[in-house]
């Protein structure tokens, strides 16, 4: 059985088009990802937009568009810039998706939670 490799990017906010920095970055993740290919393993190279926060919102009003809208938009663009750049990802994650990432989120913290590593301040 291959062994695993997990990477990630960072998941910007969709408050704004890709710019070079975060290209820079995903090259880096892809030259990684691929050497662990190389390697034959089992790479699982995650890469998204965070579509939740003041920054989109204020963006999103900024155009004239309603929140979702303007991630859908934005979110899109973070996709062909991957495209573009022929990046080996293989999942591109959206904090707005309701039928994957909301359920992991919660299943998440409810482990944390059952294990004692996350809790409410005792007054």
């Amino acid at each position: 059985m291959a062994k695993k490799f997990y990477i990630t990017t960072s998941i910007p906010y969709t408050n704004a088009p890709p710019h070079i920095g975060f290209a820079f970055e995903l090259v880096q993740a892809d030259v990684i990802a691929r050497y662990h290919k190389y390697l034959r393993q089992e790479v699982y190279f995650l890469t998204g937009t965070d579509e939740h926060g003041l920054k989109t919102l204020r963006a999103a009003k900024t155009a004239g568009k309603e929140v979702l809208e303007f991630a859908d938009e934005i979110s899109a663009k973070f996709k062909d810039l991957a495209k573009v750049l022929h990046i080996s990802n293989t999942d591109f994650i959206r904090t707005t998706d309701e039928k994957r990432h909301l359920p992991a989120v919660y299943a998440l913290w409810e482990k944390f939670k059952e294990k004692g590593d996350i809790y409410k301040k005792k007054k």
